[in-house]
């Protein structure tokens, strides 16, 4: 009997050992590692790089209406583990070509001796994306995520820089959340937004002295819904999902699923410096194309009256003047923006697509997202949110040669509303038409997963410098922060580099904003600002108002590029980016700081001794152009007065 109680007390420490016991999955390059545990019935995961920890012991699972899986949970003995060695081609956003080298390990969960969830990591040498795969509860074939458990905890003394999630059916005409909240910057933890709601995606964390840390999401599509980062005490920050009033309180919360069923990606980019943050292309290589392309979609530029001249420009004489003007500079668009129904009239949208093509140029048409959701008034409304009405415009729209479409007013992170997006860019597809978001959420991954998807604005964008001196004072600040945010996972349709001082139809003087940065600053823009498809704030008059090398260099500007590399920077202060097209680098910098800013850039990209064309600024802000050398050792001195930028171009 003694012997039999000493081999079952040997079973329960062998059991206990099995349950307390980490397994991990490690980046090709050995630094970055995840451990998955369970700890008191509870999922856990660790992520440190270098020896360093940068996510502490953070919650895994979730709350279905099969099952709690938060709870009462056993790591199971088996793990799989296998390499990720693809390489795919990103035409349109960050790298033209993508090498993704990882590891994925799967990590089983069980409840009550059943499976309850596998969790899937991947682990590339500065990325962590994992997801879930629910298993079926005896019948039940599907179910509701009630809530995720799944968080991060970072370390006492990481910062923060985060944009807060809105209230609900507030704002213009009751359209927010429009993702267009402002930027607190090296703030402490522990809030959960200005309105108590939380965070948009993408967030950015400072740990310490240690690094940075990425989270966002991606792969998000019509079988989830978006979601918002929760704060909490003690350096917990939790997925929280859309809120109950969103779009008017149409559709659940709460996303369905099938059984088995797999949710998102949630990503983590972890790295010492920022070079990581910047150049990351973990939103797009753990998504896959959900359908084939109708044809070979183009990315270019154009122009957009609403911007300076707003919504009385929606007129035929004004718009026949931009598709001149995007002729002069060789751009191949017009974006004719809101009203354009009843302003112009469908007739004479067609003379103008016409008149366009007899150019060289080809229109977007601006279109309301909804009818019932929101109390936007600007028309065409109640066509893109009606399938049967939208395909009967999409065919109409091909028939005239229409490129493209921007969608405005979504409000919502729903599983409705992703449904609401896919099915916009799906039926768009079959009639070869490019679709542009505004009014609406981050992208996540819909570069690579929808191949006539253009752009996502999910930011304070151009619109806000016309609206608000407050916004044009700050237009440095805020630009110093897409290049390390919002920009990195996704395409920023920001609509600007505006060469006009004044944000009016005719560039007068003492009407309107007024623009506080360079024509540099602008130029620079053109190139840390990343959008497949751009419509610059450019106007007419800039032909004759503006300088000739500011004109020329904005001609020319590629939309698309090959490679990026992070030079230096800080957010909320300066930034510096490098992007090649083809053979030729691009070097940006801004500067939002109260002083000067001097600095010796190292380009190991260029030849020593190469020649480069300088754009830079005066301490008055005026702008000119001069060739540069770099020295022997690839470097170059470089000032960048206050509002200002540079741009070097080989």
């Amino acid at each position: 009997m003694r012997r039999f109680g000493l081999l079952f007390l040997a079973l329960i420490c062998v059991f206990g050992f099995s349950k307390a016991a980490e397994k991990t999955v490690s980046s090709p390059d050995g630094k970055l590692v995840v451990s998955i545990a369970d700890t008191n019935g509870k999922a856990v995961y660790k992520v440190v790089y270098n020896g360093k920890t940068f996510l502490e012991n953070s919650p895994l699972g979730m709350e279905t209406n099969v099952g709690d899986f938060t709870s009462g949970l056993v790591l199971g003995s088996q793990a799989q583990q296998r390499k990720i060695d693809e390489t795919y081609s990103l035409p349109n956003i960050k790298k033209s070509k993508v090498n993704y080298v990882a590891t994925e390990g799967v990590f089983s969960f069980l409840k009550d001796e059943k499976p309850a969830f596998d969790v899937i990591f991947r682990v590339s040498n500065n990325d962590v994306a994992f997801q879930y795969k629910v298993h079926p509860q005896g019948e039940r074939k599907s179910c509701m995520v009630n809530q995720e458990a799944s968080g991060f905890v970072f370390p006492k003394g990481t910062t923060t820089f985060l944009t807060p999630q809105s209230k609900t059916m507030v704002g213009f005409a009751r359209t927010m959340p429009s993702y267009e909240m402002q930027f607190t910057v090296d703030a402490p933890m522990g809030q959960n937004g200005s309105e108590n709601n939380g965070y948009t995606f993408p967030c950015l964390f400072k740990v310490n002295n240690d690094g940075w840390v990425l989270i966002s999401e991606t792969g998000v599509d019509s079988r989830y819904c978006g979601s918002r980062l929760l704060g909490h005490a003690n350096g917990l920050y939790t997925i929280g999902f859309p809120m109950e009033g969103e779009n008017n309180g149409n559709g659940t919360a709460a996303p369905g699923i099938p059984l088995p069923g797999f949710t998102p990606w949630r990503t983590i980019t972890v790295g010492e410096t920022l070079t990581p943050i910047v150049e990351t292309t973990v939103a797009f290589d753990v998504v896959k194309p959900l359908y084939e392309a109708s044809q070979a979609y183009k990315y270019t530029k154009g122009s957009w009256s609403w911007i300076m001249k707003m919504d009385g420009a929606t007129v035929f004489d004004v718009q026949k003047e931009y598709v001149d003007f995007s002729a002069a500079m060789g751009y191949e668009t017009v974006l004719v923006d809101a009203l354009w129904d009843t302003q112009i009239g469908y007739n004479k949208i067609e003379e103008l697509a016409k008149y366009a093509a007899s150019k060289g140029v080809s229109l977007y048409l601006w279109y309301n997202s909804n009818g019932y959701w929101n109390d936007a008034p600007q028309g065409p409304r109640g066509i893109m949110d009606n399938t049967i009405a939208r395909r009967k415009e999409m065919a109409w729209m091909k028939s005239i040669g229409v490129k493209g479409i921007k969608v405005d007013f979504f409000g919502g992170d729903k599983q409705v509303t992703m449904k609401l997006f896919e099915d916009i860019l799906i039926d768009a597809n079959d009639f070869g038409i490019m679709v542009i978001f505004h009014g609406c959420t981050l992208p996540r991954g819909w570069e690579r997963m929808y191949p006539n998807y253009a752009a996502s604005e999910a930011i304070l964008a151009s619109e806000n410098l016309h609206f608000s001196q407050y916004h044009c004072d700050r237009e440095a600040f805020s630009a110093t922060l897409h290049p390390f945010i919002r920009n990195t996972v996704g395409s920023m349709d920001f609509g600007g580099s505006a060469l006009n001082k004044f944000y009016n139809g005719n560039n007068t003087p003492n009407r309107g904003s007024k623009r506080k940065t360079s024509d540099v600053f602008a130029l620079a823009t053109a190139v840390l600002f990343q959008s497949g498809v751009q419509h610059f704030a450019l106007a007419p008059n800039n032909l004759t108002d503006a300088p000739a090398w500011a004109i020329d260099f904005m001609k020319n500007v590629p939309t698309t590029w090959d490679e990026v590399k992070f030079i230096d920077g800080y957010p909320g202060k300066y930034v510096i980016v490098a992007r090649r097209k083809d053979d030729k680098w691009y070097i940006a910098g801004i500067n939002a700081q109260n002083e000067t800013l001097k600095l010796k850039l190292n380009l190991p990209m260029l030849q020593a001794n190469a020649e480069l064309k300088a754009y830079t600024d005066d301490a008055q802000l005026n702008g000119k152009v001069a060739s540069v050398k770099l020295n022997n050792k690839q470097e170059i001195d470089v000032q960048i007065p206050t509002n200002g930028g540079i741009l070097l171009v080989q």
